[in-house]
C-alpha cells in the first residue's frame, strides 16, 4: 500500500471507495432537489460528484438503484434519530415530543418531499420507502409506547394503533399539503405542533 492511500495496482482503499460513494449520493441528492426525479441522469451525478458513470453503475447498478440508495440512507438517518430520542430521555413527554418533532421535520423537509415524489414514479421505490420508513419507524415508536404502557404511564392496548393516533396528531394533513406544493411550516411551527400533538396524545392515552 502506498502512502497516498492506494494499493500498488492503483485501486482505492475501502475507506476511499466509501467516501466516493457517499459523495455520489450527496451529488444525486443535490440533483434530485434541483431537477426532480425525472431530471436525474447518471452522467450529471457523476460529473457533480467528480466520479464516473462506470463507478456509479458499479455501486448502484442503475439509476433506479441510485434513487433506492438515497431512500435507504435517508431512512437510516431518520430511524437513528428516532431511536436516539427514545433512548436518551427518561421523561416520556420529552421523548415523544422529540420523536414528533423529528418525524414532522422529516416529512415536510425538502429531502423527504423530493424522495416521496421520486417514489411515486415507481412501485419498487414506493415499496422501499414504506419498508425502510413507515414500516421501520412505526414499530420503533410502538415498542416505546408499549413500554410506557407496561410502566403505567399510558393506557395503551394496541401499541401500533397508539402510534397511528400519535402520527395522525403530529402530521395531520401537513405532509400531503407540502407534497402538493404548499410552503412547509417553519422550525418554530414544527416545534409548537409537536408539543400540541404530544399533549393531545397523552390526554387521550391517559398520560
Amino acid at each position: 500500500m502506498t502512502s497516498g492511500g492506494r494499493s500498488r495496482r492503483g485501486r482505492p482503499r475501502a475507506g476511499e471507495r466509501a467516501a466516493r460513494r457517499r459523495a455520489a449520493l450527496d451529488a444525486a441528492l443535490a440533483e434530485l432537489l434541483e431537477r426532480g426525479a425525472a431530471g436525474i441522469t447518471m452522467q450529471a451525478v457523476a460529473t457533480r460528484a467528480g466520479s464516473s458513470k462506470e463507478s456509479l453503475y458499479a455501486w448502484f447498478g442503475s439509476r433506479q438503484g441510485l434513487l433506492a440508495a438515497l431512500i435507504e440512507r435517508q431512512a437510516e438517518q431518520v430511524n437513528a434519530a428516532v431511536a436516539t430520542a427514545i433512548d436518551r430521555s427518561s421523561d416520556p413527554r420529552t421523548a415523544l415530543t422529540a420523536v414528533a418533532r423529528n418525524l414532522l421535520t422529516l416529512l415536510v423537509g425538502d429531502v423527504s418531499v423530493a424522495l416521496n415524489r421520486a417514489a411515486m414514479t415507481s412501485p419498487e421505490l414506493a415499496g422501499l420507502l414504506l419498508r425502510h420508513g413507515r414500516h421501520t419507524t412505526g414499530p420503533l415508536v410502538a415498542a416505546f409506547l408499549d413500554r410506557l404502557a407496561d410502566e403505567g404511564v399510558l393506557r395503551v392496548d394496541e401499541p401500533e394503533e397508539a402510534f397511528r393516533l400519535l402520527y395522525g396528531l403530529v402530521v395531520r394533513d401537513l405532509q400531503i399539503r407540502v407534497l402538493l406544493g404548499e410552503h412547509p411550516p417553519s422550525g418554530e411551527e414544527i416545534r409548537a405542533q409537536a408539543v400540541v400533538a404530544v399533549d393531545r396524545f397523552l390526554a387521550l392515552s391517559g398520560g
